[in-house]
């Protein structure tokens, strides 16, 4: 059987039609011959997510993005999934906006919800949440710090103008004459400084001397502290510290008449007798003295010694202060 020309040019170009439909739709991400379940979820903001961004299940492509449209009365965002998968997709399921990483861009992950045993047909629609990417995340910690840094070119603004005001021609040679002073202070401290490198340099011989004779002292002060250590002061101390307590008590004693000492210190009646006995004493020796022969007699003739007579009390008074 003989085919025509025009039949073969209506076969081509059919085939033609077909073959541009097909490459289309799997330019588009779809498949004519694969079998795929179709569901919608509404988003408030699906910013960031391509027409044709890959749908996953734990990191699994499954399907794609079909197409997005914004309904005119709520204003929200219907989002057509093409999912080809025998995972048993429930009713309840999420379909999740997440961001895998700073340049792949925007996917739908499926969270399944293993609880509900009801599963999802095509033509339903599935719950949609937004979860935060890294990028989102890094925006949102670095919207303070971006207020900071405005604050502070703010401040440094501020703070130059205001160096502005003040630095008028006036203060500017001021503040150059003070920097050229500087400048020569610096110059003479270097100088100075020179100077006590040649001092040193020239008497580094007896800066070691002195430095040698301060180990030797301070190794000496060191014996020392070692010898009063072990002498043990504190044993001494307290051992003088006793002997002064034992002479206060004694001390104490005399003063309260206690002892020998006590009594000679506080009995009035032994500094009367005493006192009595030195008179006594003081009126025999002027009359020694007066008197001798009646107390040492020499004779060579025998003669009788004389009685003794007292001298008068006021004689022997009126004597002694002449």
């Amino acid at each position: 059987m003989k085919l025509s020309r025009e039949i073969k040019t209506a076969i081509l170009v059919i085939a033609s039609i077909l073959l541009f439909i097909w490459g289309y739709s799997f330019l588009k991400g779809r498949d004519l011959f694969s079998n795929y379940k179709t569901f919608y979820v509404e988003y408030d903001n699906v910013e960031g997510l391509a027409p044709s961004a890959p749908i996953t299940l734990n990191g699994l492509v499954i399907g794609k993005l079909n197409g997005i449209t914004i309904s005119e009365t709520t204003g929200k965002l219907l989002v057509q999934l093409r999912i080809k998968t025998d995972f048993p997709i429930s009713k309840s399921s999420a379909a999740i906006i997440y961001e895998p990483g700073f340049i792949g861009g925007k996917q739908i992950a499926i969270e399944p919800n293993f609880d509900d045993k009801t599963l999802a047909v095509t033509g339903d629609r599935l719950s949609g949440k937004v979860r935060k990417g890294l990028t989102q995340k890094l925006g949102d910690q670095l919207e303070p710090l971006q207020a900071k840094v405005e604050k502070l070119i703010s401040n440094a603004d501020q703070l130059i103008s205001g160096i502005n005001n003040v630095l008028d021609q006036k203060t500017q040679q001021d503040l150059k004459k003070s920097l050229a002073e500087l400048s020569q202070t610096m110059e003479q401290f270097h100088k100075a400084s020179a100077n006590v490198n040649t001092i040193l340099d020239d008497n580094k011989v007896q800066i070691k001397g002195m430095v040698t004779n301060f180990n030797k002292v301070s190794g000496n002060f060191s014996k020392i502290s070692d010898s009063i250590n072990k002498a043990n002061i504190g044993r001494t101390i307290r051992n003088l510290n006793a002997t002064l307590g034992k002479v206060n008590g004694i001390v104490a004693g005399m003063e309260s008449g206690k002892g020998t000492m006590g009594k000679l210190l506080n009995d009035d009646v032994l500094y009367n007798n005493f006192s009595k006995t030195s008179k006594e004493l003081e009126l025999l020796l002027q009359d020694l003295r007066l008197n001798p022969t009646r107390y040492v007699n020499v004779s060579l003739f025998g003669k009788k010694n004389k009685p003794y007579v007292a001298p008068p009390v006021n004689d022997t008074l009126s004597k002694n202060k002449k």
